[in-house]
């Protein structure tokens, strides 16, 4: 029988090892696996890739990841916000690496590690600094950069609802990265708030299948507070 239901975060967790490639999802707080990121913490994984849209946000969530010295680099759209203060420290110190990415390659250079193409061409970033290095192409009149694929060991994403099998759904825009990801990753966890008996979930509102999960894990909703990411 197919139960990919994991009783704690810490058996969830424990396959990932140092030096892995991990992917996290949420824009800023919006679908931040909060509890996830906190079990890697107490995980003690290190050397690690992460893969997030930005560099996390106070000393919280990814942020308190990030201070605990245990990533060696980070690909990220926004790595510097107001109070991005954690990466900004560590970057100006040289103890972490940064590939930046504009937003829109980071998105479809997930969904192409997801999807198996091998590469694209995309005019963002064209003559810029970000496109130095990379092959371009003239199509059709228009410059384009070569982009490959942003794959990972692992994915830690937030979800609404999931069954045994690993399906998921999302709540609005807590949903952004986490589907794309689970694609992407060999081994995606997935926290949801509510655990549902097999069937219950209308295939029509699947948005992630379960073949795409490994392991889910129950957490509870917490109240929106002032670093207030865990409700979204």
């Amino acid at each position: 029988m197919i139960n990919k239901i994991s009783p704690s975060i810490e058996q969830a967790l424990a396959e990932i090892h140092d030096g892995a490639t991990v992917m996290i999802g949420g824009f800023g707080g919006a679908g931040q696996p909060a509890e996830l990121i906190d079990g890697l913490i107490a995980h003690g994984a290190k050397d690690l890739v992460i893969v997030n849209n930005n560099a996390g946000n106070a000393e919280i969530g990814l942020a308190a990841l990030l201070k605990t010295g245990r990533v060696r680099k980070i690909i990220c759209s926004f790595p510097r916000q107001v109070d991005s203060w954690v990466f900004d420290e560590l970057y100006r110190s040289g103890k972490i690496e940064l590939e930046l990415v504009p937003q829109g390659n980071l998105a479809e250079r997930i969904r192409a590690a997801g999807a198996g193409i091998g590469a694209f061409f995309t005019p963002t970033s064209y003559g810029t600094e970000l496109a130095k290095g990379k092959e371009t192409r003239e199509i059709n009149g228009r410059n384009y950069v070569l982009e490959y694929p942003i794959s990972a060991d692992f994915a830690l994403i937030k979800a609404e609802t999931g069954d045994r099998w690993g399906n998921l759904t999302y709540r609005k825009t807590a949903r952004n990265f986490g589907p794309i990801m689970a694609t992407a990753a060999k081994a995606t966890i997935a926290s949801v708030h509510e655990i549902v008996a097999l069937g219950s979930i209308d295939p029509e509102t699947v948005v992630t299948p379960g073949i795409f999960v490994k392991h889910i894990v129950k957490v509870p909703r917490t109240a929106t507070g002032p670093a207030g990411f865990k409700a979204a």
